[in-house]
This record gives C-alpha cells, structure tokens and sequence, in this order.
C-alpha cells in the first residue's frame, strides 16, 4: 500500500510541475518510479552549479549522439524554455557530432590512451603557459587559447 501512495505523491509533483503526467512515466516500472522522479527533480530541474540551459544543451548533444528522437526533442524544447538561441542550439548539436567524429576515430583506430593521456596534459599546460600573454592581445577567430573553449 506504500507503493501505492508513493506512485500517486509522485505523479502529483510531475503533474504539479508539467500539466500532466506523461504516458511514459506512468510506464515506469513502480520500483523505478520514485528514483526516477527524485533524480529528475532534485537533480535535472534543480538549481545546480549547471545553469538549466547548458543542461539541456547537454542534452541536446547527447540525443544526438545516441539518436534518440525523444530525447532531442525534449532537450530542444525545454532548452529553449531557459533561453537557449537557434544558434546555441545547432553549436550543441554540431559540437555532438565533433565529438562523435573524433571519438569514432580514435577508437577506430585504437589509438594508444596512454599516448593520447600524455599528448592531452601537453597541450593543456601549453594552453595554461599562454594563457597570460594570451589575455593581453586580442584572441584570433577560429583559435581558442584556452582548451576550455
């Protein structure tokens, strides 16, 4: 019976929060259903140190990559609900479909990780070197200093 009242708190707070409860959550196994939604609430729809629009902008990336029509759709729309431009949108997907490419390749190829690892701290304490100087002149177009960018 504690299920029971647990499964309709929780479809309360996702209709409370979304209009509705929508027929795939209702398709949750109920053992599921609780960790889903507190994952969901406290975590994705809360207030964390990722703003809610890079959040879906992540997203975006991800339904690409895994080709999820659910998922893109979703992410799209709910990143454009927290401001997220057309632009900003198709830089997400594009930055997806880099990393995919790159990813395939490495694997593809099998490339040495142990070689990649150390190449990869190369080029970052390059970037970290540079930074400063960097900072004082104009950044280039296409050319980004820092590999955070």
């Amino acid at each position: 019976m504690g299920t029971q009242s647990n499964k309709a708190n929780v479809y309360k707070e996702v209709e409370s929060m979304f209009g509705q409860v929508p027929t795939w959550v209702k398709q949750l196994p109920d053992p599921a259903l609780d960790g889903f939604w507190s994952l969901m609430r406290d975590f994705y729809l809360a207030e964390t140190k990722i703003p809610a629009k890079y959040k879906e902008l992540i997203g975006i990336g991800i339904a690409g990559a895994t080709r999820c029509r659910y998922c893109a759709l979703f992410h799209t729309e709910a990143a454009r609900l927290n401001g997220a431009t057309d632009e900003e949108i198709a830089e997400a997907s594009m930055m997806a479909g880099h990393t995919m490419m790159a990813s395939t390749f490495l694997n593809a190829q099998q490339t040495d990780y142990e070689v990649f690892s150390r190449e990869t701290s190369e080029m970052v304490n390059f970037a970290k070197q540079h930074q400063a100087a960097a900072s004082n002149v104009a950044p280039t177009k296409g050319r980004n200093v820092s590999p955070t960018h």
